[in-house]
């Protein structure tokens, strides 16, 4: 060890970048020179004293020199000492010293070198450091150091680029790895007390009772552990606004001794401007306090949203399948998105909640001291308003938990469409789900509408708080006593006070309201983060050793959660170092179960299971990632390229580079969109192999692809002599051909091992196999037949690229999805003018007209005042007391009851606007073509559905109400200053200038640092979306450290943009705000320099007045950017209506027969079909016609253009050139609807959707019970259907992940039986059942649909054997057509199929 620290030739000499070790550095370099120092030292001594040359003067800069040295460290201390000795002996230069110095130089080169290179590296991996980190104390308090971001954002639009990287403190690896222990200790204290209990069984009702306990308490962990992490920081925040309060509260001290300055005649000048310039000084300080509270808050706010995204992202990685059944992906991705949200509100608004109360007991205490008893009125009025709104807040609450129900219920409808798009364009099924989703947005609207409503009630009480408490104070202290005089003092020193009280009055149902919804968020993601996690013990993984068996369960009983029976029992199995284990039996015997056991996925009752070694497993349906083939094939794992090669090679992958147009480059949509069943499930089964790990578990990888690729993966792969025949291997598998050669054969059936041996013991036990294997013998016989890989069901953007295209650009061309681009600029004035026509006309101009009457009112009553206050006192009483009182509470209670109006009016618009602009967008994303989705990430339209729409409905009425009211206040104070002191003019002109130059500034830069942040926002959801579908393989591979990485960067990427957003927006506060003050400076200074013409009161009045602008132009600035940041998601909304749109669904006019297509007949006439301009041909001039009643084969390799011929007749892709005729009838010329729901296609995925069993078969309702029945009959579903409690109101979960591969396959020939066309095309959909199901579903096609044209893509040649007709394909081309026999005589391409597969 030693050696390892003090020398190590891989960093000095075996490297690209020497270097010393550290303990090298810190030793012998410093060492050597001392060492040489101490040894010569002595001897040296002894020879000046031998030789003597006369003294040296020691001069002061000499001593100065010597004592200032570097160090006192004993070396320097010896070589000052051997200087003087030096000097008292006359030598002038030293050989001896010179030798010291230059190692001490040298030595001190490699430690510096090091520190420059440590300086480079910073830079390098901080490009573009946030210079808040180097700002000085003034500019960190006036902001001055995000100066240069708004100038370079306000001459050019900013880019990604131009962002700082984040300050470490804000990064999720030091937030998320300080806040993890913590969590763990919390969460650690829940599970205990969960379990403490569980010494004795409990009934169902405690446990429930425990588990909603466990729920609630996990939310307030959680926010401890938030306040542990980040209370400290956030508690400087605290102080700054304590601070703030104490100068707020300062500044009506001093209006009152302006105000009695004005009033005393006799008082010196110079009073009045001291007066002036404390009042300006006083609000100076105020603003600048409180901008570094609210600093700290959004910093807080944003890491606490780092924070949560981090442990919800681990969460998801580790839940265990029963709970990641309960929380859908919708879901978890609602929690990253609003929930974060609310909680980063809460961080902001939540000290409001005490420190208003106490603001309002300061405020009342200052009146009293005004007003005597009659501030009691005031505390009254207040009294009153609080219980009102605390009830309000409690019902919004309440509706909001309702609202977020059924927005989840909306997004996650959305993702399981967006999943599943492909199979409702096939069944014309786009209205039925899209009225689903209509009709969870009307019940969210609903609530948010009364929602809406109360809050009106609440906002209207508030912002008439000032009248009212003023109404209530004054009315008391003029009844009670005729001797109280109203004089400008009183009065206008009171309204300051009762403005500043309205800041708390207003920030409190914000703040209640902000907590509640904090509360619910922090609830949902408390239960959340307390879901059952995956056992660590349920399965022991030892390290690999070549003498223990690789996989052992030893009398395992398993379930798939707690509570539920178990689905696997008494499971013996010894999987053999280097044997293969395979694995058999029907549909839902649990072979995937057995698999997920070992995995650890599933709950273990008892038993135990040990796995020796590394593992990876390929998943029956195949998990492929929205990256580039190779990325998805080498799975964070370096790049070798022989084993790559042979990998590809192996697993039969070289053939379909050819095809991809970027080769290995090429990035693959969401979920394989772009790549056939058949070249997912090779890319899953390349990924697995390419890990060289010790046991290999593979969920039935070979029923996808063709026979003989299924062969050649066995033999180059699985088999005894294939690249994996030293592993261990455990394979599920339907086809019988391969067992002979397997180690070890388990036969599986309801949920046990039912036999198990060697391919010959089994069968010399005359059992279950030897009648399955004899049944299915001579099937399999024919069966190795070409099931040939299918070019694909889905729209392959995958074909050989043309000349033209080839020279481009090897990336661009893979390039397949589009990231979502931000926008430039300042927001276009259409995207208002659009949002404002959508509300109407007959809604704007009653809001306009309510906000100037609004206004008008309150100018009204404020004028009132000031007249009452300059009232001359008649023998110590006003008169007409009761004439003034009533008056001025007419003019209050009009102006409240306009604010409601307003209020209200706006709301319904904006929920008018949003109702129509999701309508859009709904029609938009579902009339758009497949190529669309292909090339369009879900996480883009979730985005669109969640977050934006989300700002459409809140953020911009929200942002509008404030806008509107600030801005008709402004005009209300300018006129009120400009009516006191007119010369005000002169520079309330050039304030409002300054003030749109400043705000032009930062418009630019603040919309788009909000674009860019949208768009960065896209990737973390897409991200989560895949990582929730995939857990299962990035646990099974052990990648879940590289998978946190890579959502750590996407987080800390949307950050870069969120940090200087919130940064912009107190920047120009602090700006803004010192205008502000200038105009309360201007307004008192012309007020002295004015005394002898003005009366108090009216100074009273402008001063009053003035001391609000600050805050009112803070908030305007706000209110406006809000608009204008969420008037992006308008924007952003809008950009799918220019997309290009499939043909329309229905032709009002076309002459088609109720009855079409009554015969069944197609015609091709020279039909052509490209997949993208500028691609090769994929059918080329296909001329066919198919009879009635007449059943076709197409078979063909892949890319040959089978399935593109479904495409074709779907009009899932639009003919390039020629025509297809259905009885006559050019489909072309009829709606698509029209023509995809009177024909039938199964497809090769099955996809059901979550909702009841019933929706999937028959959404629209238009069959009965007794039809559904009888479909599920003749599917073979009806005694599983029949067995479950809830029949057909049986719930399937998203993606019907709680039915087997097989029963799902089951369920989509039921759904054909059920429409019973003309037309049934299959893509032969049977490969992943067993062979007893799949001639199951043979015979009933054969019986079912024998009055039909059936089109099949044949997998399996044996299924078409005895159709009327085949048709071979290749490259786009019909090769050969006839009846098989005749096509086998004619000893063609068919024949040459026929004979690989053994039929001939």
């Amino acid at each position: 060890i030693e050696s390892i620290c003090f020398f190590d030739w891989n960093v000095t000499w075996y490297t690209a970048h020497p270097d010393l070790t550290q303990c090298f550095q810190h030793t012998v370099l410093v060492w050597f020179p001392c060492f040489y120092l101490w040894v010569c030292a002595p001897f040296y001594c002894l020879y000046l004293r031998f030789y003597d040359n006369g003294r040296i003067s020691l001069s002061s800069l000499c001593c100065a020199k010597t004592q200032t040295d570097r160090n006192t460290l004993c070396p320097q201390i010896l070589a000052v000492l051997v200087i003087h000795l030096e000097r008292l002996r006359g030598f002038r230069s030293s050989i001896f010293l010179f030798l010291f110095w230059t190692l001490a130089v040298i030595c001190s080169l490699v430690p510096l070198r090091a520190n420059i290179q440590t300086i480079i590296d910073e830079v390098c991996a901080f490009p573009n450091p946030c210079p808040v980190e180097d700002a000085s104390f003034l500019s960190k308090v006036l902001f001055w150091w995000y100066g240069r971001l708004v100038v370079k954002g306000y001459r050019s639009p900013l880019q990604a680029e131009d962002l700082w990287s984040l300050r470490e403190e804000d990064t999720s690896e030091k937030i998320i790895c300080d806040l993890e222990k913590e969590w763990a200790k919390q969460w650690a204290k829940i599970a205990l007390n969960g379990t403490q209990a569980l010494g004795y069984k409990l009934s169902e009702q405690t446990q429930l009772l425990r588990k909603l306990h466990k729920e609630q308490i996990s939310g307030f962990c959680l926010l401890r552990t938030l306040a542990k992490n980040f209370g400290p920081y956030f508690l400087t925040g605290t102080l700054c606004l304590v601070i703030q309060d104490a100068f707020m509260f300062s500044i009506p001290q001093v209006l009152s001794l302006l105000l009695g300055f004005v009033r005393d005649e006799d008082a010196p000048l110079w009073k009045g401007y001291l007066f002036a310039f404390l009042m300006f000084l006083l609000s100076c300080l105020q603003s600048l306090f409180n901008h570094q509270y609210m600093y700290t808050c959004f910093s807080v706010g944003m890491r606490v949203k780092t924070a949560v995204m981090g442990l919800v992202y681990r969460k998801s990685l580790v839940i265990n399948s029963a709970a990641r059944r309960t929380c859908t992906v919708g879901e978890i991705v609602n929690l990253v998105s609003a929930d974060t949200q609310k909680l980063m509100d809460f961080v902001v608004y939540f000290n409001a909640v005490w420190v208003a109360p106490i603001e309002i007991a300061l405020c009342l205490f200052f009146l009293w001291q005004r007003l005597g008893p009659s501030a009691l009125a005031g505390i009254a009025t207040v009294i009153l308003i609080f219980p009102l709104n605390g009830f309000i807040a409690k019902m919004r609450s309440k509706l909001q938990e309702v609202q977020m129900k059924y927005m989840d219920g909306r997004i996650k409808l959305m993702n399981e469409i967006l999943s599943g798009i492909k199979i409702l364009k096939f069944y014309a099924w786009e209205n039925a789900f899209r009225e689903r989703v209509l009709g969870y947005r009307e019940k969210e609207l609903n609530a948010l509408k009364k929602s809406q409503i109360l809050y009106s009630i609440s906002i209207a009480s508030f912002n008439s708080s000032t009248f009212l408490i003023a109404f209530a104070m004054f009315g008391v202290y003029v009844l009670i006593d005729e001797k109280h005089v109203l004089d400008a003092q009183k009065v206008f020193v009171s309204m300051a006070l009762i403005n500043i009280l309205k800041a708390p009055l207003s920030q409190l149902p914000f703040a209640m309201s902000t907590t509640m919804q904090a509360v619910v968020s922090l609830k949902r993601l408390g239960k959340f983060l307390c879901q059952d996690e995956l056992k660590l013990d349920s399965v022991e993984r030892a390290p690999y050793h070549p003498d223990i068996d690789g996989v052992v369960i030893d009398n395992g009983t398993f379930s798939w959660s707690k509570d539920s029976t178990p689905c696997l029992r008494r499971i013996n199995v010894k999987g053999q170092r280097g044997s293969l284990v395979a694995v058999v039996g029907h549909v839902g015997s649990g072979k995937s179960s057995l698999l997920s056991a070992m995995l650890g996925e599933m709950e273990k009752k008892s038993g135990h299971v040990t796995v020796s070694g590394s593992v990876a497993y390929v998943p029956q349906q195949a998990w492929i990632q929205n990256a580039t083939l190779k990325d998805n094939i080498l799975f964070g794992h370096e790049r070798k390229d022989s084993w790559y090669q042979s990998v590809l090679e192996a697993c039969a992958l070289l053939p379909d580079l050819g095809i991809l147009p970027a080769r290995d480059a090429t990035e693959i949509g969401e979920k394989g969109l772009n790549l056939s069943g058949g070249q997912k499930q090779r890319v899953s089964l390349a990924r697995a192999v390419y890990r060289k790990a010790d046991i290999y578990l593979l969920d039935d990888p070979l029923s996808a692809v063709d026979a003989h690729v299924g062969q050649h993966i066995f033999e180059k792969v699985i088999g005894p002599n294939g690249v994996l025949k030293n592993k261990t291997r455990i394979l599920v598998t339907h086809g019988l051909s391969f067992l002979p050669q397997a180690d070890l054969i388990l036969v599986m059936e309801d949920g046990e091992i039912t036999e198990m041996g060697s391919y010959a013991e089994l069968l010399s036990r005359k059992n279950t196999f030897a009648d399955f294997v004899k049944a299915f013998s001579v099937c399999e016989r024919k069966e190795s037949a070409t099931h040939r890989d299918m070019g694909s069901a889905s729209i392959q953007t995958m074909e050989a690229i043309s000349d033209t295209e080839q020279e481009q650009d090897q990336e661009e061309v893979g390039r397949l999805t589009h990231a979502d681009k931000a926008h430039t600029g300042r927001v276009k004035l259409e995207m208002y003018v659009e949002y404002f026509r959508t509300i109407g006309l007959a809604f704007i101009i009653p809001i306009i007209f309510l906000y100037a009457f609004q206004q008008a009112a309150s100018l009204a009553y404020n004028y009132w005042l000031s007249l009452w206050a300059d009232e001359p006192v008649v023998n110590g009483t006003q008169v007409d007391t009761d004439l003034k009182l009533g008056v001025f509470g007419a003019l209050g209670f009009a102006q409240g009851i306009a604010i409601f109006g307003t209020t209200v009016a706006i709301s319904l618009g904006g929920i008018i606007a949003s109702r129509h602009l999701h309508l859009e967008l709904l029609n938009n994303v579902l009339h758009s073509p497949m190529s669309f989705f292909e090339s369009t990430p879900s996480g883009n339209l979730l985005n669109r559905f969640s977050k934006e729409i989300d700002a459409i409905d809140c953020m911009i009425p929200d942002g509008l109400k404030m806008m509107l009211g600030y801005v008709f206040k402004l005009l209300e104070v300018c006129i009120i200053v400009l009516m006191a002191t007119p010369f005000a003019g002169v520079i309330i002109l050039p304030l409002t200038l300054l003030y749109a130059f400043i705000q032009s500034f930062y418009v630019a830069t603040s919309c788009q640092l909000r674009r860019l942040e949208s768009v960065s926002r896209s990737p973390i959801y897409t991200h989560f979306n895949e990582t929730v579908q995939g857990a299962g393989v990035i646990r099974a591979f052990g990648e879940q450290s590289r998978f946190i990485l890579l959502a750590n960067s996407r987080v800390d990427h949307n950050q870069t943009s969120y940090f200087p957003r919130f940064v912009a927006t107190r920047w120009l506060a602090v700006n803004l705000e010192f205008l502000g003050n200038l105009l309360v400076l201007a307004a008192a200074i012309l007020s002295v320099m004015g005394r002898a013409t003005l009366s108090p009161g009216i100074v009273g009045l402008a001063v009053s007045h003035s001391l609000q602008v600050t805050g009112i132009l803070s908030w305007i600035v706000r209110a406006w950017t809000d608009v204008e940041n969420n008037i992006v998601s308008v924007e952003r909304v809008k950009e799918y209506a220019e997309t290009t749109k499939e043909a329309p669904w229905t032709i009002e006019d076309s002459p088609l027969p109720s009855d079409w297509p009554k015969s069944g007949s197609i015609g091709f006439q020279e039909y052509g079909l490209q997949y993208r301009r500028g691609l090769d041909w994929a059918l080329k001039e296909i001329s066919l016609s198919v009879n009635e009643r007449e059943k076709v084969g197409i078979v063909g390799r892949t890319g040959a253009g089978k399935s593109s011929l479904a495409l074709g007749i779907f009009r899932i892709l639009e003919a390039a050139k020629g025509k297809i005729f259905i009885d006559g009838i050019n489909i072309a010329e009829i709606g698509l609807h029209q023509l995809r729901s009177r024909i039938t296609i199964i497809p090769q995925d099955p996809v059901l959707f979550s909702g009841s069993l019933r929706m999937n078969l028959d959404p629209f309702d238009g069959y009965t019970d007794e039809e559904v029945w009888r479909a599920l009959e003749l599917a073979h579903l009806k005694n599983f259907v029949s067995g479950l409690p809830d029949k057909l109101n049986h719930e399937c979960s998203e993606g019907g992940e709680n039915l087997s591969l097989g029963q799902r396959q089951l369920v989509c020939l039921a759904r054909a039986l059920l429409r019973k066309t003309k037309i049934l095309v299959l893509d032969e959909a049977t490969a992943a059942v067993d062979l007893e199901t799949d001639n199951l579903i043979q015979s009933t096609i054969r019986t079912q649909f024998e009055d039909c044209t059936v089109l099949t893509i044949a997998h399996r040649l044996n299924t078409i054997m005895d159709y009327t007709r085949v048709i071979v394909m290749d490259r786009g081309h019909i090769t050969e057509m006839d009846s098989p026999n005749n096509l086998i005589s004619q000893r063609g391409q068919f024949y040459q199929m026929c004979r690989e597969a053994g039929l001939v």
